[in-house]
């Protein structure tokens, strides 16, 4: 297991290598800095908090998320941050080509689908674990 650690190892620091050359052959490498630094401030100081203030509140009310309820969470995250630019849009794009999907009905619907399968799953457990104690 060792050897596969280091092996993983080396090849991540190999491609964090090329991604440092790649920067660094950028016209104006500081502006991806920004960049970056802009996305660890926005994680760190809006998404790290409220995802665990809704996790504190799911506590206070009595709510367990784990397994099937916290992947489904993991996933809703997952599906709306990169969604967020499509869905924050102030308006009608000038070009038509550019977003020309209905981005906000299709991450409903995702929701709608993700809320589904997860409700469907957990009554599912839930109905055959209260069979399982009958028998």
């Amino acid at each position: 297991m060792r050897g596969f650690r280091h092996v993983v190892g080396g090849l991540g620091l190999l491609l964090a290598a090329r991604g440092g050359w790649l920067v660094s052959q950028e016209p104006e490498p500081w502006r991806i800095a920004v960049w970056l630094g802009g996305a660890v401030v926005v994680h760190d100081g809006f998404f790290a908090p409220l995802v665990m203030a809704i996790a504190a509140l799911a506590a206070m009310v009595g709510l367990r998320l784990r397994g099937v309820p916290r992947a489904a969470l993991i996933v809703a995250g997952s599906l709306t941050v990169p969604a967020l630019p499509p869905l924050l849009r102030p308006g009608p794009v000038a070009d038509p080509t550019v977003l020309p999907l209905g981005y906000l009905r299709n991450w409903l619907l995702a929701m709608a689908a993700l809320a589904l399968l997860t409700s469907a799953y957990s009554g599912v457990r839930a109905v055959l674990r209260r069979v399982g104690r009958r028998a």
